[in-house]
């Protein structure tokens, strides 16, 4: 391939990945203690077959990096637009909705910890990353389901107050891993 063909081949695989991660943001939003969820980022449409008044989807990522004997990764919370929707879109709803994607932060930083304590063995990483992932993510879910019922989706205010400091209490809890 000629140098002139090379640069252009690069400029493309360049605009297309640019494409792509434009794309992902307008799909995922990051966790971030800056920035409270709005309605406009609820884009997905309502379940016809739900009673709830609004449904927040959000996702653990990992991408790792194995090099000789060593590991690098990163860890992502992430809130998915196209996947959440909101049928009674009032800032109370929109509170217990932000809940879901607060308590998806706190088990990144879990994960993030329990990946700082694992012991990086090249002969049985893919396995344990694996019991990791899948252990965190099932917590996750459990305590994210214990939500919910606890609080009646919202609907007992009492408990969602209640619920929402503890939230708050253990996204303090591990501040030390939220540099994930």
């Amino acid at each position: 391939m000629k140098p002139k063909n090379i640069h252009f081949f690069i400029c493309l695989i360049l605009l297309a990945s640019s494409a792509f991660a434009q794309r992902d943001n307008e799909e995922l939003i990051r966790w971030d203690d800056n920035k409270r969820l709005a309605w406009s980022d609820y884009k997905g449409k309502p379940d016809p077959n739900s009673d709830a008044a609004a449904s927040t989807s959000t996702y653990l990522v990992i991408d790792y990096n194995i090099s000789q004997n060593s590991m690098t990764y990163n860890i992502k919370s992430m809130f998915s637009r196209t996947r959440s929707w909101g049928l009674h879109k009032t800032d109370y709803i929109l509170s217990h909705e932000q809940g879901h994607f607060d308590i998806a932060e706190i088990f990144a930083r879990k994960l993030h910890k329990k990946m700082s304590e694992y012991k990086f063995d090249k002969r049985t990483y893919n396995k344990k990353l694996g019991e990791i992932y899948d252990d965190i993510v099932e917590e996750k879910s459990e305590m994210q389901n214990d939500y919910d019922r606890e609080t009646r989706h919202s609907i007992n205010r009492e408990k969602q107050a209640q619920w929402l400091k503890k939230i708050e209490k253990l996204l303090e809890e591990y501040e030390d891993y939220a540099d994930y």
